[in-house]
């Protein structure tokens, strides 16, 4: 189990009159770490964003496979294409590594300096400087906790505004200043992240002088939700499976009314229906003590799917709406899947194997994961 969370969100808006962004961000996550790259290519448009995908490449699979930051740094000089005009085959970078034990590498090479934010206030992460392939590079090894925020930019966030709104661009001063001030209000790195871009197109008028890009990394303790979804094929298992959801940490959720019946039985609880939760095409929820949600079954897992593809429609206090904000916000999910099969959820276009409810289950799980998420699925 990871002791810490770490949430990455990065946007990015390319310079006025390209459209693509000479900035590039790759985030890879490797045993409960993750590892960021961000570069910025050497001027603006598609050569550029070559130039930046070539390094964030090189960098993340070389820093993933162990590679010393020296061979890093030599190949991508060795890889990457000459620029004609100035002779250079140039792209700055930005590589942040953070395990789930709060050790955190940095490496930074003509990037602006990372912004670190702890106990509310935003510094310079202290950094060496060292000689590495006739490139001078910044590294740091550190270490963050719950609570930490790194903002990693690149120079078109410090610019913003230069020669227009700002005289002198946006600062690293004034830009440390406001990351001060968001994170007091906001802790979700998608949110800062939008904050930040925002601001800086503004100061831009609109028409980016340069490509931006901001990196937000929130350290955090991880959310672990399970959910238990029908009652499982032999009677003799609905202890076990009972027994399973309620030493889980985090969220525990129950989806299904027989599955709600059989934890209120096993538990020696009662199990209320909350008829102000219904909503139009979503059946009510119910409560039962120990458990944080219970909703009904298919229906509501269903519309909890289409809601998962659509945040946005999240919003409401219906069980799909609330079950599919809980899916969204959890870093790590389990569900405990039952196998008895009801002859009502059986669709004759699926293989007869294949019940309706694991079809439904098994497109949730995959959307969960391709959005990040560590998805562990336990049959009964």
């Amino acid at each position: 189990m990871e002791r810490l969370h770490v949430e990455v969100a990065n946007l990015s808006i390319a310079k006025h009159g390209e459209e693509l962004c000479g900035d590039r961000v790759e985030i890879a996550r490797n045993g409960g770490g993750v590892t960021v790259v961000l570069s910025d290519g050497l001027g603006s448009g598609v050569k550029a964003n070559i130039l930046a995908t070539l390094t964030t490449t090189i960098a993340g699979s070389m820093f993933r496979g162990g590679a010393a930051i020296e061979d890093v740094v030599d190949t991508i000089g060795h890889t990457l294409p000459i620029c004609k005009v100035r002779q250079v085959a140039y792209s700055t970078f930005t590589i942040l590594q953070v395990d789930s034990d709060g050790n955190a590498y940095l490496v930074q090479f003509d990037n602006p300096d990372a912004f670190y934010v702890s106990d509310g206030r935003v510094d310079h992460v202290d950094c060496t400087q060292r000689q590495v392939a006739d490139k001078v590079v910044k590294e740091a090894r550190f270490t963050v906790r719950a609570g930490d925020h790194l903002f990693l930019v690149s120079d078109g966030i410090i610019h913003a505004g230069i020669g227009g709104v700002l005289n002198l661009g946006w600062g690293w001063p004034n830009v440390a200043d406001y990351i001060r001030r968001i994170t007091q209000q906001e802790k979700r790195a998608s949110v800062l992240a939008k904050w930040m871009i925002n601001v800086c197109d503004q100061f831009y008028g609109g028409r980016p002088g340069d490509d931006a890009t901001v990196v937000a990394v929130t350290v955090r303790e991880p959310r672990y939700v399970t959910v238990a979804v029908g009652p499982p094929r032999n009677p003799e298992d609905d202890r076990r499976m009972v027994d399973k959801l309620l030493e889980s940490p985090g969220t525990r959720v129950v989806c299904g009314g027989t599955t709600g019946k059989i934890v209120a039985r096993e538990t020696g609880k009662s199990l209320a229906v909350d008829l102000t939760s219904m909503a139009r095409g979503v059946p009510p929820t119910a409560t039962v003590e120990g458990l944080d949600l219970v909703t009904e079954g298919i229906i509501t897992l269903s519309k909890a799917l289409s809601k998962l593809t659509n945040p946005e429609e999240a919003y409401g206090k219906d069980g799909a709406s609330r079950l599919a904000r809980v899916l969204l916000d959890a870093d790590h999910v389990e569900f405990l899947v039952g196998k008895a099969v009801n002859p009502a959820h059986q669709n004759p276009n699926l293989p007869i194997s294949i019940t309706l409810k694991e079809q439904v289950m098994q497109d949730i799980a995959r959307i969960l994961s391709e959005s990040g998420k560590e998805v562990k699925t336990t049959y009964f």
